[in-house]
């Protein structure tokens, strides 16, 4: 082991030994459950999954198939953007919005991390826009459209990724962004070190604005949730409250904003299953 990773490995459990003693110091944020109202049987429900007014759309690493939102019978199945030079690599989480997906697309487990969204019309779930990031602030994850901005994570992983010998960028470097109309970054925050800690050694997943005008962040394999808001100083995003699901392992997710209600779309990738989720009514939190 070479002297720089001694030191970057001893840097990393200083990191989370101050996150756990930080945690153990001051009152975590409260805790509610949440649960599952109804389970579909979705053989691309292996990244995410978006949802509209209809249909819901199973996301995998190349592939989106369009189901019947009551009956969850497959409807549609996407076309790559060009399966002979130009394959998808690794689609994440998605939101529809005005009958367009857009779904978060990244190179993982590729190095240098390189990044973009990629466009689908649902009505025909042909693929009709790209826009790439090329090399930037980690892996793309999720995307979602709230008050007139897009949103969304780059992530970074503790993981040491086959063919490497140091982290995948390091968990703690994962920023949440807003992004203008032409994708081009505004602002970035990072999240807590506790939610970092209980992410690693992969990161933020899924995420998703609420009617309540909170943000829900999703982990990779934690069955659970997190309610966040921007800050009113600093750069961290405040840590309001968890939701717990048991059996959730992570992943992309979803608010189903055709209806009222606390309805949200989750996966379960073990089973391959998309997951309708009643989530619970949350007090103010500020």
């Amino acid at each position: 082991m070479t002297l720089f990773s001694i030191k970057r490995n001893l840097s990393m459990s200083l990191y989370f030994a101050c996150a756990l003693l930080c945690s153990s110091v001051f009152a975590q944020p409260p805790e509610f459950d949440a649960k599952i109202v109804k389970q579909f049987d979705a053989y691309d429900a292996f990244q995410a999954v978006a949802v509209d007014a209809n249909f819901f759309y199973a996301i995998s690493n190349g592939r989106l198939t369009q189901h019947d939102k009551d009956t969850g019978r497959a409807k549609q199945q996407s076309t790559e953007k060009s399966p002979a030079n130009d394959p998808l690599i690794h689609l994440d989480s998605g939101v529809v919005v005005d009958g367009r997906l857009y779904a978060a697309h990244s190179n993982y487990p590729g190095w240098p991390m390189t990044s973009s969204i990629e466009v689908w019309e649902v009505a025909t779930m042909r693929h009709i826009e790209t826009h790439s990031f090329g090399v930037m602030l980690g892996s793309f994850t999720w995307l979602d459209r709230h008050n007139g901005s897009w949103w969304g994570t780059f992530a970074n992983y503790d993981r040491v990724q086959r063919g490497m010998t140091d982290p995948y960028g390091e968990t703690r470097n994962t920023v949440m962004v807003q992004l203008d109309d032409d994708f081009q970054v505004l602002q970035s925050w990072s999240l807590p070190a506790e939610i970092l800690r209980r992410m690693s050694p992969m990161s933020n997943s899924g995420g998703s604005w609420g009617s309540d005008g909170h943000l829900y962040l999703s982990g990779h394999d934690d069955p659970e949730f997190y309610v966040m808001a921007l800050p009113e100083t600093g750069s961290e995003l405040d840590w309001l409250a968890t939701i717990r699901l048991p059996g959730l392992n992570g992943q992309g997710i979803a608010w189903d904003r055709s209806v009222d209600g606390n309805t949200l779309w989750a996966i379960l990738r073990s089973t391959r299953q998309v997951l309708k989720i009643e989530m619970p009514v949350l007090p103010d939190l500020k």
